[in-house]
């Protein structure tokens, strides 16, 4: 399941999830920065958790379930926690955006009320060179709703 439709993707068993998604399926939301797992630009949900896609082979995905930063919209609108990146100004370049949306999203899927240590601890594999990141914290605190 990808981004809640089926879809049945023929892989070579060399290549990463990250590969698949934005080569072969066209879903460029998720970004390709360091390549080995260090940088959480490819950051997607796999059956809830969120993992580097870039490190992951894509083969190892057959049969989970699997959210993109594409799948977070409903009818082309934002959700709460990027309507609260946007108000926030946790968007500057953008590079990382999607990467930290999907691990905030997948901590707030596990703990709808996180502290601000679970936040940063949640952010902690997402590198963010742009926003210092003060607003990606207040957007994730806003989203989550009163602590």
């Amino acid at each position: 399941m990808l981004n809640g439709r089926e879809v049945d993707v023929s892989v070579l068993p060399h290549e990463t999830l990250v590969t698949v998604l934005r080569d072969r399926l066209g879903l460029t939301g998720t970004k390709v920065g360091c390549g080995s797992g260090e940088c959480g630009a490819c950051t997607v949900i796999v059956d809830g958790a969120a993992v580097n896609s870039c490190v992951m082979l894509a083969c190892v995905a057959d049969g989970a379930t699997v959210t993109t930063v594409e799948g977070l919209s409903k009818d082309g609108l934002p959700n709460g926690l990027q309507k609260a990146f946007i108000h926030h100004g946790a968007f500057q370049c953008g590079f990382c955006s999607s990467g930290m949306l999907m691990s905030a999203t997948a901590l707030l899927q596990q703990n709808p009320a996180p502290t601000d240590d679970e936040i940063r601890e949640a952010l902690q594999g997402n590198v963010c060179r742009c926003t210092g990141y003060v607003q990606i914290l207040n957007a994730v605190r806003d989203a989550r709703g009163p602590a």
